[in-house]
């Protein structure tokens, strides 16, 4: 499998998915319009997609890593030839029958919201102290987990563990 995503000039997330969004692409401050990508090469026998979108740089800031985004039950009959392309703000408007998991806001540690647009969906880029890379994970899996809105990263995992055919990954940097 393969992953594309457009970058901006500077090979950067463009600003309007990330921490430099304008306020037609923020929720409370927050950007919330996820980018659109595309995932080629969905091998044979996949029932489903997932997606994860974490920051691994986030550990020396808050000690441990931002989880932006989980998606699962991503439904593949939408794919053609192969190729499924989530369109801008995929998450807002759950494309291809998507469910969605607690992302970091949701935490303690993040901000604690109970606001479901903002720790069950998309939650774009804000690196605080300089560049960041983001990565974007996309898992075919041979099941449809059935799992339900807010599940958790662990739980996803444990699916994971168990009913990945392939994945893919792509490192995504943005600015501070």
């Amino acid at each position: 499998m393969e992953i594309k995503v457009q970058l901006d000039s500077n090979g950067m997330i463009p600003d309007r998915y990330a921490k430099h969004a304008d306020a037609r692409h923020l929720y409370h401050g927050m950007p919330t319009t996820s980018f659109p990508f595309e995932v080629s090469g969905i091998p044979e026998g996949t029932k489903s997609l997932a997606v994860t979108f974490t920051d691994y740089d986030s550990i020396p800031v808050c000690g441990f890593t931002w989880i932006h985004w989980t998606a699962a039950d991503i439904d593949v009959s939408y794919a053609k030839d192969g190729v499924l392309a989530f369109p801008e703000d995929a998450s807002n408007l759950q494309a291809f029958g998507m469910v969605q998991g607690t992302n970091s806001s949701a935490s303690r540690l993040g901000g604690s919201s109970r606001d479901p647009a903002m720790m069950c969906r998309y939650n774009g880029p804000q690196p605080p102290d300089t560049t960041h890379i983001y990565t974007l994970r996309v898992y075919a899996l041979d099941s449809m987990p059935e799992l339900q809105e807010g599940f958790l990263l662990n739980e996803l995992v444990r699916i994971l563990r168990a009913h990945t055919i392939s994945w893919a990954e792509a490192n995504l940097p943005a600015r501070t």
